[in-house]
C-alpha cells in the first residue's frame, strides 16, 4: 500500500540551548556506555560542575538525542520529533 503524509500544521525551531526545547538530558557517559547511537554530532553542553550532558525529545518510541543543527517539530496535536538539518527542507515546505 502506497500513501502521500497528510498535510498538518507545524512549529520548527532550531535547537538552541538554554531555550526549553527539550524534555531532559542524559549525561553524555551514559549515552555513550548505554546507547546505540553514534555520539560524534550530538549536542553536548557543559554543567557548571563539570558534568557533559546531552539533550533529548521524548516521544511515543522513547528518546531521540538531539545532534548538532538539529531541528525540533510540534505538530498541532502538541506531538514532538526531532529533524535533522539534512532533511528539514526535504519533508516540510517552509510558510513563513
Amino acid at each position: 500500500m502506497k500513501a502521500i503524509r497528510t498535510a498538518i500544521e507545524t512549529d520548527i525551531v532550531r535547537y538552541e540551548p538554554d531555550k526549553g526545547l527539550e524534555d531532559g538530558f542524559e549525561l553524555f557517559s551514559d549515552v555513550v556506555t548505554d546507547g546505540w547511537i553514534v555520539t560524534d554530532s550530538l549536542v553536548k553542553l557543559e554543567r557548571p560542575n563539570g558534568d557533559i550532558v546531552c539533550p533529548y525529545i521524548l516521544h511515543r518510541r522513547g528518546r531521540t538525542f538531539i545532534g548538532v543543527g538539529d531541528y525540533i517539530i510540534t505538530d498541532e496535536d502538541g506531538t514532538r520529533q526531532v529533524c535533522g538539518e539534512d532533511k528539514i527542507h526535504k519533508r516540510y515546505e517552509f510558510t513563513e
